[in-house]
């Protein structure tokens, strides 16, 4: 007989399901920094955390999906402020703003799948990787895009829309380039990501105010 007064079990499994993908993220994390992500398989991942590459696949359909989670992580929490701010903004500037207060709430306190010292390593993994720092580019959160879409006032299929995205998503991974520095105690977390975010959206609209344009 199920105790009533226990958890649910929905509850439960639910839980069991967000420790085990966050075990996989840890452990793909853990050997990427110590032998490479060329060199690491989707076999050592899950042996590292004693399941099966079939369960693996349950979780994560390639090896980059273990690092994109994090990027979906985040995309979630910016879905949610872009949401709750008002619209009138320009769309950088709703991205800007939206990136600022989730991740200036992350360097306080972990938030939801978020911590500073997981947006610190998944950096570093990042940007050794010309594969995954062109996938993180080219990610798309489709909540997200609505989210701007209704910013912008046009469809999702808009091309100003992807323009937008297109042109955030490669200033952020251009901002942040130098977390692959060689130092190991070098810190490249929330803060690290606001600072170099907001100079180089500064560099970009100066050089948008210098276009000579009709």
């Amino acid at each position: 007989m199920v105790d009533p007064s226990g958890p649910p079990l929905a509850s439960l499994r639910e839980r069991k399901k967000a420790q085990t993908r966050r075990l996989l993220i840890d452990a793909a994390v853990d050997l990427c920094l110590v032998q490479g992500y060329e060199n690491t398989t989707v076999e050592q991942i899950s042996a590292a955390v004693e399941v099966s590459p079939r369960t693996f696949s349950r979780y994560f359909a390639s090896k980059d999906a273990v690092f994109i989670a994090v990027v979906d992580d985040l995309a979630a929490e910016i879905t949610d402020e872009l949401n709750a701010q008002q619209t009138g903004c320009g769309p950088l500037e709703a991205l800007r703003s939206a990136h600022m207060a989730v991740l200036g709430r992350v360097a306080r306190r972990p938030l939801a799948g978020l911590t500073a010292e997981r947006i610190m390593l998944i950096l570093r993994v990042i940007y050794s990787s010309g594969a995954l720092r062109q996938a993180a580019i080219e990610y798309r959160s489709p909540p997200a895009m609505a989210a701007l879409a209704r910013h912008m006032g046009v469809d999702v299929d808009d091309r100003r829309l992807d323009l937008a995205v297109a042109l955030f998503s490669t200033t952020i991974v251009s901002a942040c380039h130098d977390a692959i520095a060689g130092d190991p105690e070098a810190t490249y977390g929330p803060d690290y990501v606001m600072e170099r975010l907001e100079q180089a959206l500064s560099d970009v609209a100066r050089f948008t105010a210098e276009l000579d344009v009709p």
